[in-house]
C-alpha cells in the first residue's frame, strides 16, 4: 500500500478545500496520485477544480512598469528567500528597474535580460552585488510585456500578484478589470478559448459524477450540461462573477460600460515553484 504523507494530504486539501480523511483516502485509492485523487474528490463530491494560482510558493516582489500614454507596459517576479528581503528597498528598487529594462528593451527571455547592461552597469552584475550585501540568493524568474495600440491598465496587490490588460474604453472600466483578475485569476479570456481536451476532461468528471447520481440519463444530461457551462463560466475572465458585483459578469459589466478586453497577462508571486515535500 503506498504510503500518504501528511503534507500531500495538506496540498489535496488546499486543492479541494475537502476534509483531511476524505483526502487521506483519496490519496490512497489513487495510489498517491495527487492529480487522480483530485479527480476521484471531484467526481464523489462535486469539489471545484483547484486553483493553483492562488497558492503562493517563493517570497519576492512582482515589479512593474507602465508608460505615462499606457500603451507599453511590463511586469516581473524577482524572487528571494524571506519576506523581510522583500521588503527591502534596494530590492525593490531593482524589481522596478527590471520591468522598466524588460519594457523598453524586450529581451528575448530571462537570460537575455539578465545579460543586458543598464547606464552603464550589467544586470547580472546588479543581482550579484544585491546578493553579496544582503546575503540572500536573489533571481530573476520570469517576466510579462505588453505594448497595444489601445491602452493597458495595471494593478498590484500588495506586491504579490501583478497584472496587465489591453482594453478599449473607459480608464476606469480596465481599472476594475485588472483588480477582478488580480482577485479571480481566470485561466482564459472567452469560454471559446478554453482548449477541448480541457473541456474535454471535465465533461469526463461531471459524465462520471452524473452516473453516480443515479438520476434518469435525461437529467443526467442535464446536470452536465449545466455543469459545463458553469465550469466555463468560473475559468474564464468575460464568463466570471464581477469582483465587484457578482450579479452580473464581467462581460456584462463590460458591455454596460461600452469596453472591451483585447487581452490581459498576470503573474502571482511564486506559482508553479513546487513545495518541498515530507518524506
Amino acid at each position: 500500500m503506498t504510503a500518504i504523507s501528511a503534507s500531500l494530504v495538506k496540498e489535496l486539501r488546499e486543492m479541494t478545500g475537502l476534509g483531511m480523511m476524505e483526502c487521506k483516502n483519496a490519496l490512497a485509492e489513487a495510489a498517491g496520485d495527487l492529480k487522480r485523487a483530485e479527480e476521484l474528490l471531484r467526481i464523489k463530491s462535486g469539489a471545484k477544480a483547484s486553483k493553483a494560482a492562488g497558492r503562493l510558493a517563493a517570497e519576492g516582489v512582482i515589479g512593474a512598469w507602465l508608460a505615462p500614454n499606457a500603451k507599453l507596459g511590463a511586469m516581473v517576479e524577482l524572487n528571494c528567500e524571506t519576506d523581510f528581503v522583500a521588503k527591502n528597498e534596494a530590492f525593490l528598487a531593482l524589481a522596478g528597474e527590471l520591468a522598466g529594462v524588460v519594457a523598453n528593451a524586450n529581451p528575448a527571455d530571462v537570460q537575455a535580460l539578465s545579460a543586458m547592461n543598464v547606464g552603464g552597469a550589467g544586470i547580472e552584475a546588479k543581482r550579484q552585488a544585491l546578493v553579496q550585501k544582503i546575503g540572500e540568493n536573489i533571481s530573476i524568474r520570469r517576466f510579462a510585456r505588453m505594448q497595444t495600440q489601445a491602452r493597458l491598465a495595471q494593478y498590484l496587490h500588495g506586491g504579490r500578484i501583478g497584472v496587465l490588460v489591453e482594453f478599449d474604453g473607459a480608464d476606469d472600466a480596465g481599472k476594475d478589470v485588472a483588480m477582478h483578475i488580480a482577485f479571480a485569476k481566470p485561466s482564459y479570456l472567452a469560454k471559446g478559448d478554453v482548449p477541448a481536451d480541457v473541456v474535454a476532461r471535465e465533461r469526463e468528471i461531471l459524465e462520471a459524477r452524473a452516473r453516480e447520481s443515479g438520476k434518469p440519463p435525461e437529467i443526467a444530461q442535464k446536470m452536465v450540461e449545466g455543469g459545463l457551462n458553469k465550469f466555463l463560466g468560473e475559468i474564464s475572465l468575460l464568463g466570471q462573477p464581477f469582483v465587484k458585483d457578482d450579479k452580473q459578469t464581467v462581460g456584462k459589466m463590460l458591455l454596460a460600460r461600452k469596453a472591451t478586453v483585447l487581452g490581459y497577462r498576470f503573474l502571482v508571486l511564486g506559482d508553479g515553484i513546487g513545495r518541498k515535500q515530507a518524506a
